[in-house]
């Protein structure tokens, strides 16, 4: 019987972890250049631009970033005058997060330079190459979490 040999260069978890941390790293690099913001932080603005409130709870699991990592980035963003908390209303244990109105100026500034590097990054694609990437991505995230439990 022959057994197949794993070769990190080859092994898809790797690939793609690596491809997302490349681009994650290079995004991440303009946004600290041109906002001061770091990718956590970035999500959370992102995030409460779209839902308007969110639970740090609500933001880890929309984001998968750890609770440590969200409060983080509150906290940070918070001192900056850019997101503000108010108690939970349905839970007295949690605090509700939401934009201040110089953090949706800023996510305002931050959208179209988002767009601008998703662009440059996937470029060489099609649309049809495109849709069936957002397909897989989507497939692979079902069957990680089956895993995951």
């Amino acid at each position: 019987m022959s057994r197949k040999t794993l070769r990190l260069d080859q092994f898809l978890p790797y690939r793609l972890s690596v491809a997302a941390n490349r681009v994650s790293n290079a995004i991440a690099s303009a946004y600290d250049r041109l906002f001061a913001l770091s990718i956590p932080e970035w999500r959370l603005i992102a995030v409460l631009a779209e839902s308007e409130e969110a639970t740090q709870n609500e933001i880890g699991q929309k984001t998968v970033m750890d609770k440590v990592t969200v409060s983080r980035a509150a906290i940070s963003l918070t001192k900056r005058g850019l997101i503000e908390r108010s108690p939970n209303p349905r839970d007295g244990r949690s605090h509700m997060l939401f934009l201040t109105g110089e953090g949706r100026d800023l996510y305002r500034q931050i959208a179209p330079k988002a767009l601008e590097l998703e662009q440059y990054v996937f470029s060489s694609l099609s649309g049809d190459d495109l849709a069936r990437l957002c397909d897989i991505l989507d497939h692979v995230g079902r069957k990680a979490d089956e895993l995951s439990g």
